[in-house]
């Protein structure tokens, strides 16, 4: 019972920024396009006159890729990965020289640890992916 309690208590820290921050960037939201324009701009090498609806077009597909990435990777797959590090530290810790808990906590830590590598890995697999593809505002986050 102490297991589940604490399942919730750990995904009701991270579930609840999530609803707290939902959109960082109010006046971009997750792709620049499908929006009306407040004045005369140039989306994407398109020129739009005031009111008129941005087009989505295939760089805008992209950047809701990259959102979408960039949200898991570094808003979910980081803070969850702290958290079990801190948990197998916690078991190592107070493991009081037992030789079954001190193996959990290692397992714990060895599991997150490449977790992460796996996330990150596959990050830059999209990364790779959306820069072949020809989606050209990759940015760096490293």
């Amino acid at each position: 019972m102490s297991k589940f309690i604490t399942f919730i208590f750990i995904l009701l820290m991270l579930i609840t920024p999530v609803f707290s921050s939902a959109q960082t960037n109010t006046s971009q939201g997750l792709v620049p396009c499908g929006k009306v324009t407040p004045s005369a701009t140039t989306v994407n090498g398109v020129a739009y006159k005031a009111g008129e609806v941005v087009q989505c077009g295939f760089n805008d597909l992209m950047t809701l890729i990259n959102t979408v990435i960039k949200f898991i990777l570094f808003d979910l797959v980081v803070p969850i990965a702290a958290i079990m590090f801190f948990y197998a530290g916690f078991e190592l810790v107070t493991s009081g020289g037992s030789t079954e808990k001190r193996g959990v906590a290692k397992k714990v830590f060895t599991n997150a640890a490449i977790g992460l590598v796996i996330a990150a890995a596959a990050w830059l697999i999209v990364k790779t992916i959306l820069s072949i593809l020809g989606y050209k505002d990759i940015g760096t986050f490293f």
